[in-house]
């Protein structure tokens, strides 16, 4: 009788002590959802990592484009931070030419600022999106594809 009093009064002060085991988790690794061809040509998938929310004032999407797609011109009410961690693509804010992005880089775009960004005609492209706020993304003019494959063409190395 004494031993397993003794040891229900050895555990009883870490029952109180427990930690929660429920986490939130999710993995970059994830390739996502494949998008619904919306605001861009070609094929991409969406790996929400992290929403906004009332403690979180800001987003990150885990975003991969085959090659030879594009996202629309569009506008976020908030900067936006593009870290490449994969492959190549092109990126363009409105009245500037546009430039090559490629792994390794972090482009920031100022909040309300018309831009595209995309992979290259020859490469996928994966990136992580940063952008604040519950604001969904302003869609303001279709890219074509003759224009991206201007684009494509300039920027050829």
């Amino acid at each position: 009788m004494k031993k397993p009093l003794l040891l229900l009064l050895a555990i009883l002060p870490f029952l109180g002590f427990s930690q929660n085991t429920q986490y939130n988790i999710s993995s970059y690794q994830d390739d996502g959802t494949k998008a619904p061809n919306t605001h861009y040509i070609g094929e991409a998938w969406l790996n929400r990592l992290l929403s906004a929310d009332e403690d979180l004032n800001y987003n990150i999407t885990k975003a991969m484009f085959k090659a030879n797609s594009t996202l629309d011109w569009h506008k976020h009410s908030s900067p936006q931070v593009l870290i490449i961690v994969e492959g190549e693509g092109y990126y363009q804010e409105r009245g500037k030419d546009p430039v090559r992005m490629k792994k390794g880089d972090v482009i920031k775009c100022e909040k309300e600022t018309e831009h595209w960004h995309s992979s290259s005609k020859e490469n996928d492209v994966t990136y992580l999106a940063i952008y604040g706020g519950t604001q969904p993304t302003t869609w303001t003019e279709v890219l074509s594809q003759e224009y991206y494959d201007s684009v494509a063409q300039k920027l050829k190395e």
